[in-house]
């Protein structure tokens, strides 16, 4: 998969991407990521990407010719790719996105900056837009890095196992179960002697209980629309769950 990267800031990705897995999944061919410096693009001297709002108003916008300048030319090398504008009002990304974005063969992602974009690229030239949270940042780049990793753990080959990705949080609409490593006991809290006990069956059947739990503790809201077979539904209902769960929305096949 190929990621497409414009923003005004280049180096602030070389670090993140030259470490662990995403490393990794470069070196492997499994992802390209390609950085682009919408300062190129600028026509000016000083090659000004910014100007202040018509209307007055405090900060600056991004100017659309230079952002204009870089899509047109990125999207005209190789195939053209679904861009997606780094923007607080965008809608807010999720796993479910993620693994929408994980199906397209290129992103192109755009980090806005400042006071946001000229509405004119948003109209023309954006696809869609993606808020990674109702906070604010001081541009795009930081969202683009979470998307990048989200997506790319997703591809084929990159985290080596499939089971791994699709067991994880969200992955389903559950928290992920806890879970324990060495030593068995520590500072008086033992590990659950299930998990101990080598029995594969019964543990996948404790640690479904247990994301449920966690689920209905923490975020119940992921719960509505969860489909859950008979057999978890039996699961749930001796753990004394199953009617929280159900008024939290789970859905009975």
């Amino acid at each position: 998969m190929l990621f497409d990267i414009l923003t005004i800031f280049p180096e602030l990705f070389r670090s993140p991407f030259e470490e662990g897995i995403l490393r990794r999944a470069v070196a492997a061919g499994k992802i390209r990521v390609n950085l682009h410096n919408i300062r190129d693009y600028a026509t000016d001297r000083h090659r000004m990407t910014d100007d202040r709002p018509f209307g007055g108003g405090e900060g600056m916008i991004m100017k659309p010719e230079p952002l204009a300048a870089a899509l047109d030319d990125v999207q005209s090398k190789g195939e053209r790719g679904r861009v997606v504008l780094l923007s607080p009002r965008g809608e807010r990304y999720d796993q479910k996105t993620a693994a929408r974005f994980a199906a397209c063969a290129r992103l192109i992602l755009v980090c806005g900056r400042y006071e946001g974009v000229d509405e004119r690229i948003a109209r023309c030239c954006i696809d869609e837009e993606i808020s990674i949270g109702d906070y604010i940042l001081t541009g795009g780049e930081l969202g683009a890095m979470v998307i990048v990793d989200s997506v790319a753990r997703l591809i084929p080959g990159v985290l080596g196992s499939e089971h791994s990705a699709r067991n994880d949080t969200f992955s389903r609409g559950l928290l992920k179960h806890p879970q324990y490593t060495r030593p068995r006991e520590f500072r008086g809290m033992e590990v659950p002697e299930l998990l101990l006990s080598g029995d594969h069956a019964a543990i996948e059947r404790y640690r479904f209980v247990q994301s449920v739990r966690e689920t209905l503790r923490r975020r119940p809201d992921l719960l509505a629309g969860v489909r859950i077979t008979r057999t978890e539904q039996k699961l749930l209902q001796k753990a004394g769950l199953l009617e929280e769960a159900t008024a939290a929305g789970m859905i009975h096949e």
